[in-house]
């Protein structure tokens, strides 16, 4: 069964999310995102994905004492990630209570270095993030457009090694107009040993159902959760 892993986007220490990536269409959610950490926690739910989106787009980690504090406040396997660019941004994600370190655009550009960090630290401590426009990647937190086809992205990562990434359409992200299931049904048609984690475009459970019915290891679910789009019953129906 898919695994839902909610999601907290963080901006000046406050739960936030933006609408398709767009850092001017801004919902403040909480200003306590341990708070909303310990209710996932209290459902049942074991993962939590943060996203740093002020490090993502300054290029270094600016939120790491948010993680600190749902780290320590809570038991929730945290996949981290925005701005990790060196390996003393890699080793601060973990040493602040990461179990998990996420990374999409320096996997983009330096990608012997992202697979030097598989090997070092272990596939299961990194996961790569395929963020994409129009099909293309983007990065530096969704501000700059590439050309390269998040198809081809993933054969050749999946080709050196990487067993599991999530995929972003952002088109999707944040507006929940459904998911982008026919990327995600070509990626896993041509990629069956890549563990895919869809991410975007979550409007309700059914979605959710949808996806596990294509076969994808986990979704993870942002906007959807904080506005009750997905209430607590139904997401405990998927709690491990």
């Amino acid at each position: 069964m898919i695994e839902i892993i909610p999601a907290i986007d963080i901006i000046e220490a406050k739960c936030v999310r933006l609408t398709y990536g767009d850092f001017s269409r801004k919902t403040v959610y909480s200003d306590d995102p341990l708070e909303i950490a310990k209710r996932f926690e209290s459902i049942g739910l074991r993962r939590l994905h943060m996203v740093d989106l002020e490090g993502a787009k300054r290029g270094n980690p600016a939120n790491l004492a948010v993680l600190e504090r749902i780290a320590a406040g809570t038991s929730l396997i945290i996949d981290f990630g925005g701005g990790i660019k060196t390996e003393t941004d890699l080793k601060g994600v973990f040493a602040a209570g990461a179990a998990i370190a996420n990374i999409g655009s320096l996997a983009v550009k330096e990608p012997d270095t992202f697979v030097e960090w598989l090997d070092k630290f272990g596939r299961d401590r990194i996961l790569l993030g395929a963020d994409c426009r129009n099909e293309k990647i983007a990065v530096n937190g969704w501000q700059t457009d590439t050309e390269v086809s998040v198809f081809d992205f993933l054969e050749r990562m999946n080709s050196r090694g990487v067993r599991s990434a999530f995929v972003t359409d952002i088109g999707r992200d944040g507006a929940m107009s459904g998911p982008s299931v026919g990327i995600y049904e070509r990626i896993m048609a041509e990629l069956p040993a890549l563990e895919l984690i869809a991410s975007g475009g979550v409007s309700s459970i059914r979605d959710v159902e949808e996806l596990n019915r294509i076969g994808c290891r986990g979704v993870i679910v942002g906007k959807a959760i904080h506005e009750g789009r997905i209430t607590e019953e139904e997401l405990a129906r998927y709690a491990r």
